[in-house]
C-alpha cells in the first residue's frame, strides 16, 4: 500500500472534516480515525484482524513498526493509558479523537508508530 501523490492534501481534508467530530464508541473512535487516515492517504482500506488488544489489532494490518520519534506526517501512532491510536501531524505532534473534537498531543507520549506507505 503506497501513499497517493496528493496524500498530504487528502490527509489535511480529512483532519479538517473531522476536527469537531466528537468521540462515539461505535461510530467514531481511535481505530476508525486511523483507518480513515490510511484510506485518505492511500485510497485503500487496510485489512486487519480484530485481536485481543489494540496493539495486536494494529499490527495485523501489516504496516512496519518504528519508534515514534522516527514517524512522519500521516503515520499511525499508539499512546498508552488508555491505549489509543492517533495520526502524526508533524515532527512533534499527533492528533487523537477526543470527547468533543480532535485533541493534539506531543509525540513523546506515544510508544509505537506504524509507517504508512
Amino acid at each position: 500500500m503506497t501513499r497517493r501523490p496528493d496524500w498530504a492534501v487528502r490527509l489535511a481534508a480529512l483532519l479538517s472534516a473531522v476536527e469537531t467530530r466528537p468521540f462515539d464508541a461505535h461510530r467514531w473512535n481511535c481505530g476508525r480515525f486511523a483507518l480513515a487516515a490510511v484510506e485518505a492517504m492511500t485510497g485503500e482500506r487496510p485489512a486487519f484482524q480484530v485481536q485481543p488488544d489494540l496493539v495486536a489489532t494494529a499490527d495485523s494490518a501489516g504496516f512496519p513498526r518504528m519508534p515514534p520519534l522516527l514517524a512522519r506526517m500521516g503515520d499511525i501512532v499508539l499512546a498508552p493509558d488508555p491505549d489509543r491510536l492517533g495520526v502524526v501531524l508533524d515532527a512533534g505532534r499527533v492528533a487523537f479523537v477526543g470527547p468533543r473534537s480532535l485533541v493534539r498531543a506531543p509525540i513523546i507520549l506515544c510508544t509505537i508508530a506504524w509507517r504508512i506507505g
